[in-house]
């Protein structure tokens, strides 16, 4: 199974307006194949709390506004350190940078398959994708 038109459609609009609020490291999963709560991951990153939550505020009203879609839930408003939007067809984290690189989600979805961004949202791969991808690599040379 692969994450429906309108997985794939909620994910596109939440990466460009990450990426129009300058989050880095934006990738999304097509995590359809392993989990039935939901059909795909988006995980962006900032370098600072309140953009953040600028960040999730953006995605939240983007995807309001243009696709009629309401998260049923959000969680970590209050820290501002690590924000989900469950929209229950995708789920969004948005992280910020020290969080993701020290829980490295990449790692726990590396074998789901990686979701094609618009342009805007892939340009602006950062220090945490390329910490999670060395840390994943050496781990994976460790285990064997």
């Amino acid at each position: 199974m692969t994450a429906t038109d309108r997985s794939t459609e909620l994910i596109n609009a939440a990466a460009q307006a990450a990426a129009d609020k300058l989050a880095h490291d934006i990738i999304a999963y097509d995590v359809s194949d392993v989990l039935s709560i939901t059909d795909a991951f988006l995980l962006a990153s900032a370098p600072n709390d309140r953009q953040v939550k600028s960040i999730v505020d953006e995605i939240e009203e983007r995807l309001s506004k243009e696709l009629g879609a309401k998260p049923v839930r959000r969680e970590g408003d209050r820290e501002a350190r690590w924000v989900l939007l469950d929209y229950v067809d995708i789920v969004v984290h948005v992280q910020h940078s020290e969080e993701r690189v020290f829980y490295a989600l990449e790692r726990l979805w590396k074998d789901c398959p990686e979701m094609e961004l618009p342009e805007d949202a892939k340009a602006t791969r950062g220090k945490a994708a390329a910490h999670a991808e060395e840390t994943a690599a050496e781990q994976d040379g460790e285990l064997h």
